[in-house]
């Protein structure tokens, strides 16, 4: 199985209100999310890529137009914006458009991740 990755970042706000007031993450705060996109194929097409890195352009282009410095609560129109919530729609959103899709993996902080790999 060959596999690549590709790397994309964005700055945003959220708020988890559903959890209890003295819950660090009940406060409106923000984070600097690393998301990382893996490709998956037992073989290479016939340019000798899983896929073409270029080819992940709409990703970024959703990213920096959609989400980056935006409040996430306001954009999803819930308050469940965690890092599980991101990988998975991040997954879905890339499985559409790259069958190749096999995990995103979402970074709220360099210790800490969410990943979604069905």
């Amino acid at each position: 199985m060959y596999r690549i990755t590709k790397e994309f970042h964005l700055s945003a706000s959220h708020q988890l209100d559903h959890l209890p007031a003295d819950h660090q993450c009940a406060r409106l705060h923000g984070h600097n999310y690393i998301v990382v996109v893996e490709l998956a194929a037992e073989s290479l097409n016939d340019d000798g890529f899983v896929r073409d890195y270029h080819d992940l352009s709409p990703l970024k282009r959703y990213i920096d137009e959609a989400l980056d410095h935006r409040h996430l609560n306001e954009v999803f129109g819930h308050s469940k914006v965690t890092s599980e919530f991101l990988a998975k729609h991040f997954y879905d959103w890339c499985k559409q458009r790259f069958p190749e899709t096999s995990s995103v993996r979402v970074s709220e902080t360099p210790k800490t991740w969410a990943e979604y790999r069905p």
